[in-house]
């Protein structure tokens, strides 16, 4: 795991190992800095009383760290453990988990185009990050949508096809889906193109991408059936709570009676 930068920036969440220990303070290793020498200071080692700073701290221990100080021309770095809040410990965690990944992918494709490691992050890595923000997110591109992906990022072959395939074979998603059903009748002359607009009328709120499927479909009159599928619950709940409004919105529109039954998962 590796960063392009030699120092990190101020007030970066970085994780550490514990070197040493001392009365005073610890000495940490930045592990995604190739073992960048940091120092923490006794009073940012916790807001909590303690009586001494072997009892937070023990030598060889990951934990995630705040730089506080930084002297980029000699190289010295200060981080807090104190000032790093639950939330950011947690996000840094799962961004350290997804970069591990993405390290360990890219090190196997290293290996079947018999190239090293460093230019699988040059020539492959590195146009991940630019073109996608972060390694793993263009590996999970791939994976959802094959070799195309990385070819936006400018990823050319042999690793374009090598990179796809291992993002395939080790990059699984879980699919959330939500189904309900809608009662929905017209008693107009024109009930049947009153019906057509109201249960099409989410088309003009909600699009459609290669990670959302809405599907809507006949149950037999009045019944009118409701699939979303997502790579998350929360993205889910979003369209259908924007489908529901839309289409409860067009039937009160249109003069028609509506109610929508959700099916349990």
């Amino acid at each position: 795991m590796r960063k392009r930068k030699r120092l990190p920036s101020y007030n970066e969440l970085v994780i550490g190992t514990v070197e040493e220990i001392y009365d005073h303070g610890a000495f940490i290793l930045l592990d995604e800095y190739g073992g960048l020498k940091a120092y923490i200071p006794l009073n940012e080692v916790s807001h909590s009383w303690f009586r001494g700073i072997r009892e937070v701290l023990k030598k060889g221990q990951k934990r995630v760290f705040k730089v506080i100080r930084l002297d980029r021309k000699r190289g010295i770095v200060d981080v807090s453990l104190k000032r790093v809040s639950e939330s950011e410990r947690k996000q840094k965690l799962y961004e350290w988990k997804r970069l591990q990944r993405a390290d360990k992918l890219l090190e196997i494709a290293a290996k079947k185009v018999g190239k090293s490691l460093e230019e699988a992050y040059k020539e492959a890595g590195w146009k991940l990050e630019d073109y996608y923000g972060e390694i793993f997110a263009g590996l999970e591109e791939a994976a959802l949508r094959g070799d195309k992906a990385l070819e936006e990022a400018g990823i050319k072959e042999p690793w374009k096809g090598v990179l796809t395939e291992l993002a395939k074979a080790h990059i699984k998603f879980s699919i959330a889906k939500i189904s309900g059903i809608f009662h929905l009748e017209c008693y107009q002359s024109d009930g049947i193109e009153r019906i057509k607009r109201i249960l099409l009328s989410w088309r003009s709120v909600v699009k459609e991408d290669r990670n959302i499927k809405i599907r809507m479909y006949t149950l037999g009159s009045p019944k009118y059936k409701l699939d979303i599928e997502s790579l998350d619950y929360k993205t889910a709940e979003g369209i259908l709570k924007k489908i529901l409004s839309t289409v409860q919105k067009e039937a009160n529109n249109e003069n028609c009676s509506i109610e929508f039954e959700r099916l349990k998962r």
